[in-house]
């Protein structure tokens, strides 16, 4: 097994690759072990009423929000909070989290996994199902390459119910 170079990464905003649905825009940033990058990150602007991810947990990385602008309403383990600009969240691996812009809100999120693993793929396939261009069969396909573990959460499934 070869080791993994890292060096410095730099992502340029007006090259950045972006992949969008239609209630969200995601900006690939850094993907473990592209071009020397120790970790995974990208930015999601959810417009108002968006859903962003149903509950699920990962079993080999934290994943860390930093809200850059308006409000995201998240779930940790059986607890739903609203997260606002400036706050920051970090789920340790094998915590059921789940995420939407808050009611009324449009969020724009900065998220990075650590230790990273290869992601952007997995980013690339959801849009493609958001957009209709792939069976949602492919996502829970490829749960474990991606360490993406679905969950049902009756929390979650209230807060969204509530918000719509």
């Amino acid at each position: 097994m070869s080791a993994t170079i890292l060096t410095p990464v730099l992502t340029r905003a007006a090259t950045a690759e972006t992949t969008s649905d239609p209630s969200s825009v995601m900006t690939l940033l850094a993907d473990f072990g592209t071009d020397g990058s120790s970790l995974t990150s990208y930015r999601s602007q959810f417009a108002e009423g968006a859903v962003g991810a149903p509950a699920h947990f990962h079993t080999r990385a934290s994943e860390l929000f930093f809200v850059i602008g308006g409000s995201l309403q998240v779930l940790v383990d059986d607890v739903v909070k609203v997260l606002d600009a400036g706050d920051l969240l970090l789920v340790p691996p094998n915590t059921p989290h789940a995420f939407a812009a808050a009611p009324g809100a449009e969020a724009d999120v900065l998220f990075v996994f650590s230790p990273g693993m290869p992601r952007f793929d997995y980013l690339r396939l959801l849009g493609r199902v958001m957009r209709g261009e792939a069976s949602p069969q492919e996502i829970k396909e490829s749960s474990e390459h991606f360490d993406n573990h679905y969950v049902d959460s009756p929390q979650w499934r209230a807060a969204l119910e509530a918000a719509h």
